[in-house]
């Protein structure tokens, strides 16, 4: 079987234990040459011919599945598969497969990394004095504030368990909130409109839908205190980044951390230009053990499909 595989951590210098699994399945694989995601016209010529494929952030849009009379099944490299068109995976009969929960820890310790950096001035105070400045800078303790989870996930609960040993109120909204987790950890389950506004810190880990694009928008961020940080480390188009910028200029919202973008890459935001915000290549799944984990069980979910055993991961039965 032809089988494509284009995350960049699934490469042949980096694929590593779960790589092997994979070629030992199959003699015929084709990898990602560019190092980025792949655009619809890039990847179509690559997995035309396909049985199989490994999905990394890559658009697989319509167009690209109507290309691929061969493809069997999509294999998300990850949790989120916004960036392929299910409806369409769907009639044509191809199982997307995704791998949710397996790299919880690595993004839920990235959400909190990007808060400490915006409560203690970090990445300008780094800026600052490697520039031979001596700068005298007074954050916040993160001890005693709310912190508003939305979106009581795999990531949402590793982000609650590291705020609680900060000393931190935790707060969540998610509209499926499993409410015996809540009590047992000490959470308040609130409505989305109490978390905007109680909230000294947001954390966003919400999927991409029609419903969630610009979530955040004008309107919501007026609503939150004005010393506020907002952190986002699930999808880009959760946030009007447009919105946000001017929040942050006007001193409406406190500080903004993204590790995902509505256009990635971000080559010309004007976020960059503010010291109140702190950005991330769309890097939360990047620890060695998430890739490990991503990359084993994205592949057993593509071995199984094509070898008819039950995939307990399929997402548009």
């Amino acid at each position: 079987m032809k089988i494509l595989v284009t995350p960049t951590s699934l490469q042949p210098d980096k694929g590593g234990e779960a790589l092997k699994i994979l070629q030992e399945f199959s003699d015929n694989l084709i990898f990602n040459k560019l190092g980025r995601p792949l655009s619809e016209d890039e990847l179509i010529p690559l997995l035309k011919d396909c049985d199989g494929y490994v999905a990394g952030l890559d658009y697989v849009t319509e167009k690209v599945i109507r290309s691929c009379p061969n493809l069997k099944v999509i294999s998300r490299y990850g949790a989120g598969y916004d960036r392929v068109d299910i409806a369409a995976a769907r009639t044509n009969g191809i199982p997307v497969t995704n791998t949710p929960g397996v790299n919880a820890e690595a993004v839920g310790e990235l959400a909190l990394s990007l808060m400490l950096a915006l409560a203690r001035n970090i990445t300008y105070l780094d800026r600052e004095t490697r520039s031979g400045k001596w700068i005298r800078s007074t954050g916040i303790e993160l001890k005693g504030k709310t912190l508003g989870i939305m979106g009581l996930g795999a990531i949402g609960k590793v982000v609650a368990r590291c705020a609680a040993g900060l000393g931190m109120t935790i707060i969540a909204y998610d509209p499926y909130i499993d409410e015996g987790y809540c009590s047992n950890h000490n959470i308040g389950i609130r409505i989305f409109d109490e978390v905007i506004e109680a909230a000294d810190v947001i954390s966003l880990h919400l999927p991409l839908t029609d419903s969630t694009r610009h979530l955040i928008d004008k309107d919501v961020i007026t609503r939150m205190k004005p010393t506020a940080i907002l952190i986002n480390t699930s999808r880009g188009g959760i946030i009007d980044e447009d919105a946000a910028w001017h929040a942050l200029k006007e001193a409406r919202l406190g500080g903004l951390g993204l590790d995902a973008f509505e256009i990635e890459p971000p080559t010309d935001s004007k976020l960059f230009e503010l010291d109140n915000v702190v950005v991330t290549p769309h890097t939360g799944a990047h620890t060695k053990e998430a890739t490990d984990n991503m990359a084993h069980a994205a592949i057993k979910n593509l071995i199984d499909v094509l070898s008819g055993k039950e995939c307990r991961f399929i997402v548009n039965k």
